[in-house]
């Protein structure tokens, strides 16, 4: 079994006793407080996450632009400096590879952010297809750090405790900026629902940083409220709501596919997909009871117990709407919106209906 990683930050957390667990190969913070304080603060105020753990792959040399259109779904044909697009990489066959951003940081020059479960995949597969485009792949995951700072209040909190100026940045822009001679990225993205800012630096340069913002209050969040916060605002996590059985259409992200572009790896699969249909789709649901739904759990139709058409991809009692909720995989003819069915919890049906992914309304600043 291969040993836990740990990100730069891990002593913090441990000081501050943190309950820590595996995650993505590494060893993480899940809560400090408990999940529902640390949710709350972000969804009011602000909070802090250590995101060290996910990967960085920076694309360059003369065919950098062509490469990396041609392994994304998003087109970052001649975009402008300082855009971030989100996307996936597809498998021939139209599942996923993986989610994520890709950061235009200048001619033929792209910084890729992957899942930290997916690091040595991902690397390994974008370098197996660069194979015969002419572009350096610089795997550069061991180099950064990075902190999200998420909430209403992370603008005043950047620019007040970090001396960042920030409040320029557009929703999905980024700027980079020198601080004490080590280079640091700053992007506006958010995997919360909420404002949010993600910083990229050396070790130094985010245990620095996070010393900071605890020093002035700022409420430490775990990987736990960061899966409640994104899920209520539909949000997929890879591994629950995309993998490489689901596809970007399947999971109703087709609007990051752009079938428009030139040729790309996957396309004539999601192209059939957004023609013909899909079997299945990831729907919404909302129960009745206060049961809560589990990763996992069977959903069967309103009638048949025996009857399995779906499965809960993420469930939680979500705790901005004071509801139980779950993300599932259904056959498409459940799919509908209002379709009642029933999830499987502990030996008993609960009733549920298909409603929108969106649970909660995101307060993004655009």
């Amino acid at each position: 079994m291969n040993e836990l990683k740990i990100t730069c930050l891990h002593d913090k957390h441990t000081a501050l006793g943190a309950l820590m667990s595996p995650f993505g190969g590494f060893d993480m913070p899940i809560q400090y407080a408990d999940i529902v304080t640390e949710h709350n603060a972000v969804r009011n105020c602000v909070g802090v996450f250590d995101v060290s753990h996910m990967g960085e792959v920076r694309i360059t040399g003369t065919d950098a632009e062509r490469f990396v259109n041609h392994i994304f779904t998003n087109d970052i044909a001649g975009a402008e400096y300082g855009k971030i697009f989100y996307g996936m990489m597809l498998y021939p066959d139209g599942g996923t590879v993986d989610d994520l951003l890709v950061y235009k940081m200048g001619e033929n020059d792209f910084f890729l952010v992957i899942n930290a479960a997916n690091i040595d995949k991902d690397v390994a597969w974008i370098r197996e297809q660069a194979a015969t485009f002419s572009v350096t792949v610089d795997h550069q995951s061991d180099h950064y750090g990075q902190i999200a700072v998420q909430g209403p209040q992370a603008e005043a909190t950047l620019e007040k405790v970090l001396n960042i100026p920030c409040a320029e940045l557009a929703f999905y822009t980024f700027k980079e900026i020198d601080i004490d001679g080590d280079h640091v990225i700053v992007s506006r993205t958010g995997y919360t629902g909420e404002d949010g800012f993600e910083i990229y630096a050396s070790h130094d340069t985010i245990r620095t940083m996070w010393d900071k913002l605890i020093e002035a209050g700022v409420q430490p969040c775990g990987l736990g409220c960061r899966d409640t916060l994104r899920f209520e605002v539909g949000l997929p996590l890879y591994g629950d709501e995309l993998s490489e059985d689901i596809s970007p259409i399947m999971a109703g992200l087709g609007f990051f596919v752009k079938l428009e572009k030139d040729d790309f790896i996957g396309k004539d699969a999601v192209a059939r997909q957004k023609a013909e249909g899909v079997a299945r789709k990831l729907v919404g649901l909302e129960l009745a009871d206060k049961a809560i739904p589990r990763h996992g759990y069977e959903v069967v139709t309103a009638t048949d117990d025996e009857k399995v058409v779906g499965v809960v991809t993420t469930g939680y009692h979500g705790i901005s709407v004071d509801k139980s909720i779950a993300m599932a995989l259904v056959d498409a003819e459940y799919a509908v919106l209002d379709t009642p069915l029933r999830i499987h919890i502990r030996k008993k049906f609960f009733p549920a209906t298909v409603v929108k992914k969106k649970f909660f309304k995101k307060s993004y600043k655009k």
